[in-house]
């Protein structure tokens, strides 16, 4: 597959300001160069956008949406095979997941006509006092205004979905900036969401040419709504700087933990955290992290869970038989090597991995009772490496399992249904899976991060629901 350059994706064409390479993760060769946007390019595209909110008489109606977005789902249906080839060339996550995950974008376009279908106002009762007598009151959605949406790596394409078509069928103007590591299946989609009939101007994606750019973007006080994917270091220093008045959500990661009991099917449990602790290389927000074992399973958690390792198929995520694909970029390894060599020298037993096998592949990785206050215990890891710990008195494994100012996803294995809801209840989660790995999701339902790790709840029906406004009409008459 030979290497395609990319102009820059905005209703107004003009001369870019630079260009980059983006580099396939796992031999780190290049396969794409895509234009740059300066400071001005991001004013004209905000003009743009802004300028379409602004003229009510220009929004996209109702079914003209639905129609885009189905045309949309058509065309990827059309041509999934590319589509997944690139995203796993470009992010690293294997063609086999690759495929789940352009599977899940196309249901997701779906699930945005199924939203729009279904969605409605509601009547506010009235009369039910003296003062509210002689009144209807009804209220209809409309657009909250121009969205920007930044992206994470890790889910190039379904992530994209989660947030342009959401603004999309909202209504909403949207320019996007996907990450740099992975823009393509990004700009695959807005080409996609053009060729559907989407006029350009409603939505544009830019890739900055700095990070002074990309917050220009973001801060802009013509924003109407900030959807943020990332790291919470940065998710939280640009909310803090957001124009008055604009709403956001944010949605970063967590360090997921796993209660796993006396009773547990060790079978199911291993099958599920391996896949959940290892799928795409770990680089995934709610990825099983921490793992509490009652000592009476403890090392059978352990000797299994190092054999689902030791049996990974790691390497090109292009080919059909590769379970594990590379680290984003070398940086990511040496970290995430350095993190392990750590939690070794502090006391952890490496059971299996802990090695590079390459430039940016690293072995699935099995730790031992490390330190409660090493990295891997206390931030996130994003990478293919899993901690077992020890316990004995459940109430102890769940006040370290909270320990943490993340939370998200967490899960618990049992046979037992007390002690399934009382993990339910006890634990920091927004979601508790049980029986199942933290990293379960379907695009429809709730998923939030909290303390930390977000702000605002994502899934497509929510997200399409933060993006517009409930308006109220009160209606007055003495016939009533």
């Amino acid at each position: 597959m030979s290497n395609k350059k990319y102009s820059l994706m905005l209703h107004k064409a003009s001369i870019a300001a630079g260009v980059i390479e983006v580099h396939a993760p796992f031999d780190r060769s290049v396969i794409a160069e895509v234009e740059t946007a300066s400071a001005d390019h991001i004013d004209q595209a905000m003009i743009i956008a802004y300028s379409l909110y602004r003229d009510k008489s220009r929004w996209i109606p109702l079914h003209k949406r639905i129609e885009i977005l189905e045309k949309t789902a058509h065309i990827m249906s059309q041509d999934q095979e590319r589509l997944a080839i690139e995203a796993a060339r470009e992010g690293g996550k294997p063609l086999i997941d690759s495929k789940v995950e352009v599977a899940r974008a196309i249901d997701g376009i779906h699930l945005c006509i199924e939203t729009l279908k279904s969605d409605q106002g509601e009547v506010i009762p009235m009369g039910m006092s003296l003062s509210s007598e002689k009144r209807i009151a009804i209220t209809q959605k409309e657009p909250i205004g121009v969205v920007v949406a930044v992206s994470a790596f890790n889910h190039p394409l379904n992530l994209i979905v989660h947030q342009v078509a959401a603004a999309v069928a909202a209504g909403c103007p949207v320019i996007v900036k996907p990450a740099e590591d992975t823009p393509i299946s990004c700009l695959n989609f807005v080409n996609i969401l053009w060729q559907a009939g989407l006029p350009t101007e409603w939505c544009q994606a830019v890739i900055p040419e700095s990070i002074a750019v990309a917050e220009k973007l973001v801060t802009d006080a013509r924003v109407g709504f900030f959807s943020f994917i990332g790291s919470a270091k940065v998710g939280w220093m640009l909310r803090s700087k957001l124009a008055p008045g604009v709403r956001c959500a944010l949605e970063h990661g967590g360090a997921a933990p796993v209660i796993v009991a006396e009773d547990a099917d060790l079978d199911l449990a291993i099958a599920k955290l391996g896949k959940g602790g290892f799928y795409h290389a770990g680089q995934v927000c709610v990825s099983v992290q921490r793992i509490f074992a009652h000592t009476k399973v403890f090392d059978s958690v352990v000797e299994k869970l190092s054999t689902y390792a030791q049996q990974q198929r790691i390497g090109d995520p292009t080919l059909a038989e590769t379970e594990v694909g590379p680290l984003i970029r070398p940086a990511e390894l040496q970290r995430i090597d350095a993190w392990v060599s750590e939690a070794k020298s502090e006391g952890a037993e490496c059971n299996i991995g802990g090695n590079a096998i390459s430039e940016t592949c690293y072995e699935c990785t099995v730790l031992s009772k490390p330190s409660s206050n090493s990295k891997v215990s206390t931030t996130e890891i994003f990478g293919p490496v899993v901690c077992v710990y020890d316990f004995e008195d459940i109430d102890k494994a769940l006040l370290q399992a909270n320990a943490l100012p993340f939370s998200f996803q967490a899960a618990v294995f049992t046979r037992n249904i007390d002690t399934a809801m009382h993990v339910y209840k006890h634990i920091d989660a927004s979601a508790v899976m049980l029986n199942d790995h933290t990293a379960f999701r379907i695009d429809g339902m709730p998923f939030a991060g909290l303390k930390q790790s977000g702000l605002g709840v994502g899934g497509i029906p929510y997200t399409i629901e933060d993006m517009q406004v409930n308006k109220m009409l009160v209606m007055h008459s003495p016939n009533l």
